[in-house]
């Protein structure tokens, strides 16, 4: 057992007698990180930074997946909740709160016309292709990037065990940026698909004018466009992707930092589109639940009244530009490579002098989590990170990339690994 994480690890091993994978959510999970040279628990975190079950701190470069977009305890959140909690969580009516936050989101979102509420990114998905489908009588969907856990969209991927091949049937992937393959999608079932659901950024940015194209041709088979913005939404623009490349979708999920990680997603789109929420059924016990409104109304309020997208942007391009300086200098550019928006820039991994990308990655996650980052390859930024916290990342990045440049070369990677490295894993993206 590793002095270090003595106690996660023992906390991990109880967990695992109750709960399967040990926790609630697949990325958290011990899939993720290499047993013997990581942390496994979370007991507190403030601002920009976290401490594990033994006590050890962290700057957090994966912000509860992107969830937390302000940082951890976010004061004005925070005292948004003190206060909603004196009054109740949850009614036997609508709380006020409700219309509050939709109002918000209608003034500050590009096709936001009407709203509903749900708990995760997985309900607003859903739903949106519920509404399409009911929308355009169609059954079939087309899909790009990840877009949650229900039946409808998981039954395409790797992990569809327990997923009926009918409902498979149903939904066709598509890859970013390549319109083509998209066109000749749509052809194969004439009159067939509802939507076309799509991240519009996330590894890599879109290419000029692809975005537009994807609207416009979903329109020409009678589709209409979904943008999942459950990390993009109010981290890449105030009015999320739409708003920063200037496209608007017919509806959008929301999700993550919509309340600065309290439970809370949302759909928004067209009046016309929404108003199929009155006949389809979109119900939940917690969907009005005060406490996650609360830290919505103080979030977008503080987005509004404050710099938080151009600051998370600065922080975020400035933790690139350097990253790609170190990649350079360690002349490992055949392994490394930097991406993503600035707010959600990704450390890109490659199979390299006869390693997987798999245990390249087991080496970096061990030796920086040590050096007290949490990332899992990753920049998330949240508000609360400031020049120091980027400072810190680069500082150990200077450390650990000449660790793994000269593991590669020298063919000793593995005689520096103190774990098993990880397995290939069910990727999302």
């Amino acid at each position: 057992m590793s002095q270090r994480y003595a106690r996660s690890e023992e906390l991990l091993e109880r967990a695992l007698r109750t709960i399967p994978l040990g926790s609630q959510t697949f990325s958290k999970s011990k899939t993720q990180y290499p047993h013997g040279v990581s942390p496994y628990f979370v007991t507190r975190g403030k601002g920009g930074h976290v401490w594990d079950a033994d006590g050890n701190e962290y700057v957090d470069f994966i912000s509860s997946l992107a969830a937390v977009t302000l940082g951890h305890g976010d004061p004005d959140v925070q005292a948004a909740v003190v206060g909603q909690l004196e009054d109740g969580v949850i009614f036997s009516l609508p709380h006020p709160l409700e219309m509050e936050v939709a109002e918000r989101l209608v003034a500050m979102v590009p096709c936001a016309e009407k709203v509903r509420f749900g708990k995760n990114g997985s309900d607003a998905t859903s739903g949106a292709v519920r509404i399409a489908r009911a929308f355009t009588g169609r059954d079939h969907v087309a899909v790009c990037g990840y877009h949650g856990w229900q039946d409808w969209y998981i039954g395409a991927t790797a992990r569809n065990r327990g997923v009926p091949q009918a409902v498979r049937d149903l939904t066709h992937t598509f890859p970013f940026n390549d319109l083509p393959a998209l066109e000749t999608l749509l052809a194969s079932h004439p009159g067939g698909f509802a939507a076309v659901m799509m991240e519009p950024m996330n590894v890599g940015d879109p290419k000029p004018g692809y975005l537009q194209a994807v609207k416009e041709l979903a329109h020409r088979h009678g589709a209409l466009l979904i943008f999942d913005e459950t990390i993009t939404g109010f981290r890449f623009a105030n009015g999320g992707a739409q708003a920063l490349f200037g496209v608007t979708p017919d509806l959008a999920t929301f999700g993550k930092g919509i309340a600065n990680g309290y439970p809370l997603a949302a759909v928004a789109g067209r009046a016309d589109v929404m108003a199929e929420m009155e006949e389809v059924f979109f119900s939940f016990t917690m969907g009005g639940e005060t406490l996650s409104l609360a830290a919505a109304k103080a979030t977008l309020d503080k987005l509004v009244r404050e710099p938080v997208t151009a600051t998370l942007a600065a922080r975020g391009q400035e933790a690139l530009d350097r990253t790609a300086a170190l990649i350079a200098a360690n002349d490992l550019g055949d392994v490394l490579s930097v991406s993503g928006h600035p707010s959600w820039g990704f450390l890109n991994m490659r199979d390299a002098g006869g390693y997987s990308a798999f245990e390249i990655k087991t080496l970096f996650l061990q030796e920086v989590f040590a050096r007290g980052v949490l990332t899992l390859g990753t920049h998330n930024l949240c508000y609360a990170h400031g020049p120091a916290d980027i400072d810190r990342l680069i500082t150990v990045y200077g450390e650990v990339f000449p660790i793994l440049a000269d593991a590669i070369r020298n063919r000793g990677l593995k005689q520096m690994l103190k774990c098993e490295p990880l397995q290939p894993l069910f990727r999302v993206r």
